[in-house]
C-alpha cells in the first residue's frame, strides 16, 4: 500500500506596506493633513517686513503673490488629506489614490514655499528678513511633506543581485531598486469606470474644466516677475500631478472622449475668450505667437506623430508661406506690386507649400530614418540660404535678401482692419488681438484636418507605416504615396499659417526660419513640442507649444544660462517621462510596458 503525501506549496508572503519615514502610518496622516491647515493660515500672515520683495508679502490677512500659490497648494494639501480619512463627500475627490494625490500636493506645497523663503533670504540677504510667518510656512509645510512621505505604500520586490558583482555594479542595482521604491511610494491607481452622468451634467464639467484652464494660463501669462513665474511653474506642475493620481483628470477625460466634439468647442470658446481678460495688448502679443508656433507644430505632428516621418527642416514650409503671402500682400518691398485680399494669399501660401513639400518629398521619402531626417535638414538651410541670395546681387531680386520684405499691410477682412481697436461686446481689443482671434480660427481649421486625417483610411495607413513600414508594405499600402500625402498636407498647414504670420510681424526675413534659435518657431523647437506634448495627439503638440514658448519668454533673467536650463528640463523630461506630457495610451504603453493594458485602442491609439 502506497501512501502519498502533499506538501503544501507556501503562500507568496505578502507586500509590505511601509512609508518612506519610519512615522506611523496614523501619525503621518496627521501631520500632513495639520500641516496643509497650518500652511493655509500661514499665508494670512506677512512673510517679509519690506516691500521690496515683489509682491509685497508684508499684508497681514490678505496673501498676494507667491502667498496664493502656496495657499493654493495648501489648500489642495488638507483636502486630500481629509479625503484620505474618508471623509464623507470628500472621497470623491479622490476615485484613484488619495495618499498619492496627498504626497504630490504636499511635495509641491513644500517646493513653492521653500522656493519662495530662499528667494526672500538671497534677495534681501539673509533669514533675518523673514517675519513670523515666513517661518511658519516653511515648519507647516515641511512637516506636511514628512507626513505624507510617512503614508504606506506597496513596495516592489527586491530583484535579486548577484554576490560576483563587482562594487560599481551593486551600487548601481542598489540605487535601481531605490529609484524603485521611490517611484512606488508616488504611485496611484487607475479609478474604476464612474457611472455615467446625465448628459447636461457632464457638458457642465467640461465647460468647468475649460473655465479652470483658461484662468491657469491667464495667470501664468501674466505673471508680472521672475519669482512668481517660477512658483507658478512650480504648483501648476505638482497641482496637475496631484489631481492625477487622484484620478480625476482620468474621470473628466473619459467625460471629454464621450463629447469630443463639445470639448473642442468648449476649448476654442476658452481661447477666444482670452483676449477679452486682457486690458491691453502686451499678453495677447504672446498669445497670437504661441498660437502660430502650435498651429505649424499640430502640421508637423502629421508627418512626425502619425506617418513617424523625421523632418528636421519643417520651418522652411512656415517659410514659404510667408514669403508667399507677403509677395501678395501689397507690400512696397516686394517686386510683385501687387495686394491680394488674404483668402487669395492665404490659399496660395498654403498650395505653393504643398508643392515644395511634394517637390521634396517625391524623391527623398524613399529613405527612411536618419537619411531622411539628414535630407530635410538639408532642405531647410537650403530654402533659407536661398531666399538670403535672391536679393538682386546674388540672384534674382525677389525676397531682398537678408533685408527681407518689409511693410507688409494689416489684414482688411470685409471692411474689418486688424491693425485698429475695435470694441468687441463691450471690450476694446488691439491689434494683436484682432490676430489671436484669426489665427485661433486657422488652428481650429488645422485640429479638424488632423481629426478627420487621423480617422480615415489615409490616417490608418499612416500609422500602419509608423509602426511597421515592412509590414504595412506587405499588406498592400502604397508606403510612398502615403507618405508623400502625410508630407504635403503638412506642408500646406504650415504654409497656411505662414500666411498669417507674415502680417503679424510686419516682416519677413531668412533669419526667422532657421533649424535652431532662441526664439521659436524653428525646426528644432517645433520638433520639441510635438515630442514634449506628445506625438500623435492634438492636444499634446498645442500644449507642447505653449510651454515652450512662454517659458523662455519668462526665463529671461538666466540670461546667458537661459538655454542651458531649459535644456536640461527637457532631458529630464524625455527622461522620466518620454511618452511626452499628453501621449496617446498606445505610445505610453511602449515605455511603460508594466502599465495594464487599455480595453479599447481608438485608430489613432488614444
Amino acid at each position: 500500500m502506497t501512501t502519498q503525501t502533499s506538501a503544501e506549496t507556501p503562500s507568496a508572503p505578502a507586500a509590505v506596506q511601509t512609508g518612506l519615514i519610519g512615522i506611523p502610518a496614523s501619525l503621518g496622516r496627521a501631520l500632513a493633513t495639520g500641516g496643509g491647515a497650518l500652511t493655509i493660515v500661514s499665508t494670512f500672515l506677512a512673510w517679509t517686513w519690506t516691500a521690496e520683495f515683489p509682491g509685497d508679502l508684508t499684508v497681514y490677512g490678505y496673501p498676494g503673490g507667491l502667498q496664493v500659490l502656496v495657499l493654493i497648494g495648501g489648500v489642495l494639501t488638507t483636502l486630500f488629506g481629509l479625503a484620505s480619512y474618508g471623509v464623507k463627500g470628500l472621497d470623491r475627490l479622490t476615485p484613484g489614490s488619495a495618499d498619492g494625490a496627498l504626497k504630490m500636493a504636499a511635495l509641491g506645497t513644500f517646493a513653492t514655499a521653500w522656493y519662495t523663503v530662499i528667494a526672500i533670504s538671497a534677495k534681501l540677504g539673509g533669514l533675518v528678513n523673514l517675519e513670523a510667518g515666513g517661518f511658519v510656512v516653511a515648519i507647516a509645510t515641511l512637516a506636511a511633506l514628512l507626513g505624507a512621505l510617512a503614508l504606506p505604500f506597496e513596495r516592489p520586490t527586491p530583484e535579486p543581485s548577484d554576490p560576483d558583482d563587482t562594487g560599481l555594479e551593486a551600487f548601481r542595482h542598489q540605487s535601481r531598486q531605490n529609484w524603485n521604491v521611490f517611484k512606488a511610494a508616488f504611485a496611484g491607481k487607475t479609478p474604476a469606470p464612474a457611472a455615467q452622468l446625465p448628459v447636461y451634467v457632464e457638458i457642465l464639467v467640461i465647460v468647468a474644466a475649460m473655465a479652470l484652464g483658461l484662468i491657469v494660463f491667464t495667470y501664468g501669462i501674466g505673471t508680472e516677475y521672475d519669482q512668481l513665474f517660477v512658483g507658478f511653474l512650480i504648483t501648476a506642475g505638482f497641482g496637475f500631478a496631484a489631481i492625477a493620481k487622484a484620478g480625476i483628470v482620468a474621470r473628466v477625460s473619459a467625460i471629454t472622449a464621450r463629447h469630443r466634439t463639445v470639448t473642442m468647442v468648449g476649448a476654442f470658446t476658452a481661447a477666444a475668450a482670452f483676449p477679452f481678460t486682457q486690458s491691453d495688448d502686451q499678453y495677447a502679443t504672446i498669445g497670437v505667437y504661441i498660437l502660430i508656433f502650435a498651429t505649424v507644430a499640430l502640421g508637423l505632428n502629421i508627418v512626425v506623430g502619425l506617418a513617424g516621418l523625421l523632418d528636421l527642416g519643417y520651418v522652411a514650409f512656415l517659410g514659404v508661406g510667408a514669403y508667399t503671402a507677403a509677395l501678395v500682400s501689397g507690400s512696397p518691398s516686394s517686386p510683385l506690386h501687387v495686394s491680394w485680399p488674404f483668402w487669395a494669399s492665404a490659399l496660395t501660401g498654403a498650395a505653393v507649400a504643398m508643392v515644395f513639400g511634394v517637390l521634396i518629398g517625391a524623391p527623398t521619402l524613399r529613405l527612411r530614418g536618419d537619411y531622411l531626417a539628414i535630407v530635410t535638414l538639408g532642405f531647410g538651410e537650403i530654402f533659407r540660404i536661398t531666399v538670403l541670395n535672391m536679393d538682386g546681387t546674388s540672384g534674382p531680386d525677389v525676397t531682398n535678401g537678408s533685408n527681407g520684405i518689409s511693410s507688409i499691410p494689416n489684414l482688411d477682412i470685409l471692411g474689418f482692419d486688424f491693425g485698429q481697436e475695435h470694441t468687441l461686446l463691450g471690450a476694446t481689443i488691439g491689434r494683436f488681438a484682432n490676430y489671436f482671434l484669426l489665427m485661433l480660427l486657422i488652428t481650429l481649421i488645422v485640429v479638424v484636418v488632423f481629426r478627420r486625417s487621423s480617422d480615415s483610411r489615409i490616417g490608418r495607413a499612416w500609422i500602419a507605416i509608423r509602426e511597421d513600414e515592412t509590414a504595412a508594405l506587405a499588406m498592400g499600402i502604397n508606403g510612398f504615396r502615403v507618405k508623400l500625402i502625410a508630407f504635403a498636407l503638412g506642408a500646406a498647414l504650415a504654409g497656411l499659417a505662414g500666411s498669417v504670420q507674415a502680417h503679424v510681424t510686419y516682416t519677413v526675413t531668412p533669419e526667422q526660419y532657421q533649424f535652431a534659435h532662441v526664439v521659436p518657431p524653428n525646426s528644432a523647437f517645433l520638433l520639441a513640442a510635438v515630442v514634449l506634448g506628445g506625438m500623435g495627439t492634438i492636444s499634446g503638440p498645442l500644449v507642447g507649444a505653449a510651454l515652450l514658448y512662454l517659458i523662455p519668454a519668462k526665463l529671461q533673467f538666466l540670461g546667458d544660462y537661459q538655454l542651458f536650463a531649459f535644456g536640461v528640463t527637457l532631458v529630464l523630461l524625455m527622461r522620466f517621462r518620454p511618452e511626452g506630457l499628453i501621449p496617446n495610451r498606445r505610445r505610453q504603453l511602449e515605455f511603460h510596458e508594466e502599465a495594464e493594458a487599455p480595453a479599447v485602442l481608438t485608430k489613432a491609439g488614444a
